[in-house]
């Protein structure tokens, strides 16, 4: 398939202009723009400016306000909980994110949750915001719709209910782990489709229990979970956690942002910051993460395999790729995007 690299700044731009247009705040968009093409830097093409026709539908649909007041329902020393009003979910982890970075610079540790917030892109995005501060940051969320049954069920009641640790190191990339509780995350499924190709075995099944293949006909089945009965308990827990702990939406209540642009989805997440000078000197973390590369890439290895990888190593390299040499957009995206820039009345992305 076709496709063209895109300037990073570039689809920034784009990005902000088309949420400004759909009533965010300059800031707003901004924010939410930078997140958003992080997603598509690092790699997470599923969840960058992918779902940006997505979001503007249900701006448009009242869906998401765009111009929202964050409230916090608890506020602890180490702990905190934010409404966010519905906002789209990259301003409602932003902030939580931020408020658990300083309540770790005085605890040590801080978990903020949220809810009535909204999809949020990847679990990366802010886990890793606490590179930034010698932190380790863990990120778990209730995802934007059910596609996964309890083990051995065919109710959708669970979804990927995604899960992001980041871990700082030294002359080595952050270890960075970003998964769904499924094999594959829906947004894959959604790419597949964009992109005109077929799924592997593995990925879903139908309600009869055969592979399902076709991502056209994804809704005939569900996403297995990770480690069969083990990942179907991670959701759960990781639901539990984000959803429930939060009064968030969870199990039947989920709303499925995918065919509903208009119902609140009060989707919950949670950020947890640890501050590691209250666990060990920071620098000498940092020279031990190093040396876990070193041991981690040093293992002998079975018989085609070239090298051995660590969470985040293809995510940096991706990275400083992109950077680069811009952002791959398959035409089939442009296209939908040119369509995007029409209707709102903006500039098209620049070549």
């Amino acid at each position: 398939m076709s496709e063209t690299r895109v300037a990073a700044d570039a689809l920034r731009r784009f990005i902000s202009l088309v949420l400004s247009a759909n009533g965010l705040s300059e800031e707003s968009a901004a924010t939410v723009a930078r997140l958003m093409t992080t997603a598509d830097l690092i790699g997470q093409d599923g969840h960058g400016v992918f779902r940006l026709a997505q979001y503007v539908r249900r701006l448009k649909a009242g869906g998401i306000n765009p111009a929202p007041k964050f409230t916090l329902l608890e506020d602890y020393p180490a702990s905190a909980v934010v409404d966010g009003d519905n906002a789209m979910g990259h301003l409602v982890m932003n902030h939580a994110a931020e408020l658990a970075l300083e309540k770790a610079r005085r605890c040590g540790v801080a978990w903020v949750g949220s809810r009535n917030s909204n999809h949020a892109g990847p679990a990366s995005l802010y886990a890793m915001k606490a590179l930034q501060e010698d932190m380790i940051g863990l990120y778990v969320a209730v995802g934007s719709a059910n596609h996964m049954p309890p083990w051995g069920g065919t109710d959708m009641l669970l979804s990927t209910n995604p899960i992001a640790v980041a871990i700082p190191a030294a002359e080595r990339p952050p270890i960075v782990l970003d998964m769904a509780t499924t094999v594959a995350a829906y947004g894959k499924v959604k790419t597949a489709v964009q992109r005109g190709e077929m799924m592997p075995e593995g990925w879903m099944i139908d309600r009869q229990g055969n592979p399902l293949l076709d991502p056209n006909k994804s809704a005939e089945g569900f996403l297995l979970p990770i480690g069969g009965p083990k990942g179907y308990g991670l959701s759960l827990v990781f639901g539990i956690l984000a959803g429930v702990l939060n009064g968030a939406a969870f199990g039947r209540n989920v709303v499925d942002f995918n065919a509903d642009s208009k119902t609140r989805t009060n989707t919950g997440q949670f950020i947890l910051m640890l501050n590691i000078a209250a666990f060990t000197d920071p620098a000498e973390f940092r020279s031990s993460i190093d040396e876990v590369w070193t041991e981690m890439k040093s293992s002998a290895r079975l018989p085609g395999v070239d090298d051995i990888r660590l969470p985040g190593e293809r995510l940096d390299a991706t990275r400083r790729e992109r950077t680069t040499h811009g952002i791959p957009v398959p035409a089939t995206l442009l296209a939908v995007l040119d369509d995007l820039a029409d209707e709102n009345r903006v500039a098209r992305i620049e070549r």
